[in-house]
């Protein structure tokens, strides 16, 4: 299994959005960035992201698992521009800010630290794990 992050603005498309999606999720539609769109060309059933509330909040605020591998995004007839479907999984039941990961020990290469404006990252295992328990949720459980 792998992992990842999702960023989305609250006000536009918050945790309570994917939530309400229920067991048939949502696409994770509007990626115009190769790098970003490439992540998630790598994703594969089953893998687990974090949902991170990018402007408002800046914090990661809940888990969310692919259900589809990335197909081609329904909002383009552009074809370079793919998604994945992403289903709610649970709430953090702490959310973890920014600027906490900024100062925690072992956070200081993740991707969300050093490449803030990159939409869809990777997150490593390592990464993953220090996260969760920041989020006071235990990763052995997911």
């Amino acid at each position: 299994m792998s992992y990842w992050l999702f960023k989305s603005e609250p006000d536009e498309f918050g945790w309570p959005h994917q939530v309400a999606k229920g067991d048939a999720g949502e696409e994770w539609t509007g990626v115009r960035n190769y790098q970003a769109r490439n992540n998630m060309r790598a994703m594969r059933v089953g893998d687990r992201g974090f949902f991170y509330h990018s402007n408002i909040g800046k914090e990661i605020v809940g888990i969310v698992e692919v259900i589809r591998e990335s197909a081609p995004d329904s909002t383009t007839d552009d074809p370079r521009w793919d998604c994945v479907t992403v289903r709610a999984v649970c709430a953090l039941p702490k959310p973890v800010k920014l600027d906490q990961c900024k100062v925690q020990p072992g956070l200081g290469s993740m991707a969300l630290v050093n490449n803030t404006r990159l939409s869809v990252q990777p997150v490593t295992e390592e990464e993953w794990k220090i996260v969760c328990e920041m989020g006071e949720l235990d990763p052995s459980g997911l």
